[in-house]
């Protein structure tokens, strides 16, 4: 009974710190991360991180992941492939060597350094659409952001195949080549797979026409490519991911009628219901029940610097990869602004990283406070961005 009584006074506590947050527009992540660090070990000690807890915030962590496959538009990076690509290539670059170079001056060992710096690079699509949806810019501009930032979910999954090959034993070069062909297989298979069927096929028209099924399908299909991740070598949320994105495809059938874009936008909304109020809060509170460091481990240097690392690295590098492009110096300053967030894979990224002893609790609790700074800067300075522009 003990877990059912935590759970309840989380996701009270949780919501209710979310929906004040709201009102001064906080991201609901922060709340959630905030709720666990108050009450869980760190501060007040009134909830304990617990098994049952924990496969609570593992499932939450698959659906999460589904929910972002399903909401990411396959097509942006299309629209601009070759600009997408380099900017999220460059940000990443940027962010990874100013991440290095700061923990590295702190002493770390080069394996955390590596680690922290991979994982400062990746983006939060869901802080960038945020951003977008409350401020009017460019379509090229929006498109650039977007693309980029599902470059940047590739690049993180990518990340995450290679820390569960690190869990699993020392990870060699030969190892890192088959693991990366490995991973780049089966992601390929998946979207070519997911080409014929959800984007061409006809026999899965009548599927989608009943939302039930077209639901029970959706979460046999996630389970089912979760299990397939797993037993390749990868992890599970790979394939939940990979779900998502492909059914995500359906936006790119030509259906005169629109009913498979009707069809998937009430599938998300249903879903959203359930994940943005249960599993996904469950995740971020679960983050910051483990988020116990010990105060002389507490270094508010390192945070900073590292906060500086993330904004600089996204800045600089998503800035002049648009710049390449002939982009304008407003344009590419807007784009380094608003790639500058971070957040639910980075999140993920963090845990994985402690579980496997990459990272010790200094570190993770660094990165999580950098995390949730981001969150919280990059829509202020996004939109006072763009009104000293247009003044």
């Amino acid at each position: 009974m003990y877990y059912l009584m935590a759970l309840a006074l989380l996701l009270v506590v949780a919501k209710s710190t979310e929906w004040v947050f709201e009102k001064v527009e906080i991201h609901p992540i922060i709340a959630h991360v905030l709720t666990g660090v108050m009450l869980g070990p760190f501060l007040l000690g009134v909830i304990q991180p617990s098994e049952e807890l924990k496969v609570l915030a593992d499932f939450g962590l698959i659906m999460m992941m589904l929910y972002m496959g399903l909401t990411s538009n396959f097509s942006a990076i299309a629209q601009n492939t070759k600009k997408t690509v380099v900017v999220a290539a460059l940000g990443v670059a940027f962010s990874f060597l100013f991440g290095f170079a700061t923990v590295r001056f702190f002493g770390k060992d080069i394996g955390a350094a590596v680690f922290v710096g991979a994982t400062l690079g990746n983006t939060a699509i869901e802080v960038t659409s945020g951003v977008l949806l409350r401020e009017r810019v460019k379509r090229e501009v929006s498109s650039i952001i977007m693309g980029a930032a599902f470059v940047d979910d590739i690049i993180a999954v990518y990340l995450i195949g290679v820390i569960t090959g690190m869990m699993h034993g020392a990870l060699t070069a030969f190892m890192l080549e088959v693991l990366t062909v490995k991973i780049g297989l089966f992601i390929t298979a998946i979207l070519m797979v997911s080409e014929y069927i959800f984007k061409r096929s006809r026999w899965f028209y009548s599927l989608v026409r009943n939302l039930n099924v077209f639901f029970t399908f959706t979460l046999i299909l996630t389970f089912t490519l979760a299990i397939l991740a797993e037993q390749v070598g990868l992890n599970q949320i790979i394939g939940a991911y990979l779900a998502g994105l492909t059914i995500s495809r359906l936006r790119e059938r030509k259906d005169p009628m629109v009913v498979t874009r009707i069809k998937l936008n009430e599938l998300i909304e249903n879903l959203q219901v359930v994940l943005t109020e249960f599993f996904i809060p469950l995740f971020f509170v679960y983050v910051g029940l483990m988020f116990n460091p010990p105060l002389n481990d507490i270094k508010p240097f390192l945070i900073l610097l590292l906060y500086t690392a993330a904004v600089l690295g996204k800045l600089f590098g998503c800035g002049l990869g648009a710049r390449l492009f002939g982009l304008s110096w407003r344009d590419s300053t807007a784009i380094g602004i608003g790639m500058g967030g971070r957040g639910s894979l980075g999140m993920a990224v963090l845990t994985f990283g402690l579980s496997a002893g990459i990272i010790d609790q200094g570190l993770f609790a660094s990165v999580v406070v950098v995390s949730m700074l981001t969150a919280l800067t990059t829509p202020l300075f996004f939109r006072r961005y763009l009104k000293r522009a247009k003044a």
